[in-house]
């Protein structure tokens, strides 16, 4: 499987924010993808259960497993992802599990735009 993206991009060349906005679009549907294929139910109870998986505290949960399993180079855009400058912190979030949760959507940023989304659900199995 190969990102939907018909552009070349350098995701090296992106901001650790930037990636972080990708990589949250694409936490969210990989989780969308396995909550529809695992338990098909009213979309009610659908977003109920991605909501509760994809929100911070959970993400920060997650990245603190896979951290050990990361790469050098994944390390590396990780804790570029925990230093980035949010700006804010939503009022019901950590700040450093805001900062955990970003870092970790950086890295699934990172990794789908290098076209490595089998290293991302490679990953995410360690859940």
């Amino acid at each position: 499987m190969s990102r939907l993206s018909l552009l070349d991009c350098d995701p090296k060349k992106i901001s650790s924010l930037g990636l972080a906005f990708v990589g949250d679009s694409v936490y969210d549907l990989i989780v969308r993808e396995e909550l529809v294929c695992n338990a098909n139910r009213p979309v009610k109870e659908l977003n109920r259960l991605k909501v509760e998986i994809v929100r911070c505290q959970a993400q920060a949960e997650l990245a603190r497993k896979i951290e050990p399993l990361m790469t050098e180079e994944e390390a590396d855009v990780f804790r570029r992802g925990r230093n980035a400058h949010v700006g804010h912190t939503p009022k019901n979030a950590a700040v450093a599990d805001y900062h955990a949760a970003t870092a970790f959507e950086s890295l699934i940023g990172y990794l789908y735009l290098s076209d490595r989304i089998d290293r991302i659900r490679e990953l995410l199995s360690a859940k």
